[in-house]
């Protein structure tokens, strides 16, 4: 018997833009599987589904996001500009201040 196993290495091109457009970090294993994926807002079940498919990672549950309100396309196409925008500079004046 072989224990050999296929392990299936998400490139991010492989990822939808409009669903890549929502992550702020994706980290990976040394293996190259995902081990966690935070988004801006939580993903939707579907977004979920698109990127356990894509990951051939069946079992893939590690999602976070920074926000906890759930806003719609239209909002976060709207806003996601100024939201990332405002994350970044805060992060950055954390850095400095420190």
């Amino acid at each position: 018997m072989s224990n050999d196993f296929l392990i299936f290495i998400l490139k991010i091109s492989d990822i939808p833009f409009n669903l890549k457009d929502k992550f702020f970090e994706i980290t990976f294993y040394s293996n190259e599987s995902i081990d966690k994926i935070i988004s801006y807002f939580p993903l939707s079940e579907k977004e979920r589904l698109i990127i356990i498919s894509i990951s051939k990672q069946p079992t893939f549950s590690n999602f976070h996001s920074i926000f906890t309100d759930t806003i719609t396309d239209d909002q976060w196409n709207k806003t996601k500009d100024q939201i990332k925008k405002r994350f970044q500079n805060e992060l950055f004046d954390i850095d400095h201040k420190l």
